[in-house]
């Protein structure tokens, strides 16, 4: 079964059991968002620096999601930062929809539960381990010194951005990590988007946590 890295990230960044989210939502979505852009990247889509998102190639993928994303750069009347799409996509919310595909495609369960009788909550534990533990193999793999391919470059930066690597794979070296993390090892062109991501990721988790404190704060 084929998944995009961004539902790649999402699989690691819940319990398998449990279904419960293992990092804040200030970490995990930007996360996610860089993840769709760093897919169009390594698929030719557009190109990431630190100051634009450029598209390349119009021609879908096949996806919705990605589809729907590249429509949306292609169509915007400027170029803007990959910062600024960041904070676009978080605000279209599109953890809950990929997570619903993934339970639509038999990889995740929906679980529906509530907190002192009050709260809603949900979970997501996972229905079919195989695409998981296909994920983790190919991470694991590129951790322990093999050489990762972009998509897996991109998904380890991005574990280590919203610090879901140590969760998942504590056992994993830290200069190992921030090696690949870094795109030290990269062609340019991955080495490019990896940095760009970084530094997206860096400016929307600030921006989200800065936004979080202030709602406290007055409410």
């Amino acid at each position: 079964m084929t998944v995009t890295i961004a539902e790649e990230l999402l699989l690691l960044a819940y319990s398998e059991d449990e279904g419960k989210q293992l990092v804040s939502s200030t970490q995990l979505d930007p996360a996610l968002c860089g993840a769709i852009l760093a897919e169009l990247a390594v698929n030719d889509r557009i190109e990431l620096s630190d100051k634009t998102v450029t598209v390349k190639d119009r021609a879908p993928l096949g996806d919705d999601e990605l589809d729907g994303v590249l429509d949306r750069i292609a169509a915007e009347g400027r170029e803007r930062k990959p910062v600024w799409w960041v904070q676009k996509l978080m605000s279209g919310k599109p953890r809950r929809r990929l997570l619903t595909r993934l339970v639509e495609r038999g990889v995740l369960a929906e679980q529906r539960g509530k907190v002192l009788g009050i709260f809603t909550t949900t979970r997501w534990p996972e229905a079919d381990g195989s695409v998981e533990a296909n994920v983790r193999e190919r991470v694991a793999s590129a951790l322990a010194g093999a050489d990762p391919d972009p998509r897996t470059a991109v998904l380890i930066a991005l574990l280590h951005a919203a610090k879901i690597d140590r969760k998942v794979f504590p056992g994993a070296s830290k200069e190992r990590v921030k090696q690949i993390a870094e795109g030290a090892w990269a062609a340019d062109a991955v080495a490019k988007t990896i940095a760009a991501i970084n530094a997206a990721m860096m400016a929307a988790v600030t921006s989200a946590a800065v936004a979080a404190a202030s709602t406290a704060a007055t409410s």
